[in-house]
């Protein structure tokens, strides 16, 4: 049980980075502080260091003493990697209903760019059944591993109590950015379990520049 705590911890300390790190009243300081030539990599910068610090927790994964938990024999193996192909695919296709040069931090650096340019709230394709897409399609590549160890269910866990409460910090400010619009979506698009409905009603928000 010593990898299980190990994991466990390195991996809050993480989270808990990542998540200070990502808060929109610690963005604001920061703007503030170094101004708005320097704010431009906050989010490339936010990227590289939420990459490279997840280095221990993978090692503490890797490194730590194991145990296979259960095998699925086929064909259920096969299934299993059918439903984790198509979270990848789901996953990449949330991803690319972002503005992928906002969301990598390079859009930033464009000449041109102004940090008080706000992204429209996206309210169509998968945005209008689940607010959270890429955090849902991440949830099979954790869960439906075919062979499944005492350290690989330790992070399946841990990403998903991640996940909740990483949707539930990230949608502070999100309502603080658009407000009663923002209230009236969730009342009407569930968190992270979608409605598999028909999309109605839902019309974009444009962006705003303060």
């Amino acid at each position: 049980m010593q990898s299980v705590f190990l994991i466990t911890l390195v991996f809050l300390v993480w989270a808990v980075l990542h998540s200070i790190l990502a808060d929109y009243r610690i963005k604001g300081r920061f703007r503030r502080r170094f101004g708005d030539k320097t704010y431009r990599w906050y989010r490339l910068g936010y990227n590289i260091f939420a990459t490279l610090s997840f280095v221990p927790v993978f090692a503490a994964y890797w490194l730590t003493p194991d145990r296979a938990l259960w095998g699925a024999p086929a064909p259920w193996g096969w299934l299993m990697r059918g439903a984790q192909l198509a979270g990848l695919v789901g996953l990449v296709a949330a991803v690319f209903e972002t503005d992928v040069g906002e969301y990598a931090g390079l859009a930033q650096l464009r000449p041109g760019w102004s940090p008080d340019h706000k992204e429209p709230m996206r309210l169509s394709g998968l945005y209008c059944l689940v607010r959270h897409p890429i955090y849902f399609f991440s949830l099979p590549l954790i869960w439906l591993s075919p062979a499944l160890t005492r350290n690989g269910l330790t992070l399946a866990v841990l990403f998903t109590l991640y996940f909740y409460f990483g949707a539930k910090h990230e949608e502070t400010g999100l309502r603080a950015e658009f407000g009663p619009v923002y209230d009236a979506y969730r009342q009407r698009v569930p968190m992270l379990l979608p409605r598999l409905r028909r999309c109605q009603g839902l019309a974009p928000v444009p962006s705003s520049d303060k």
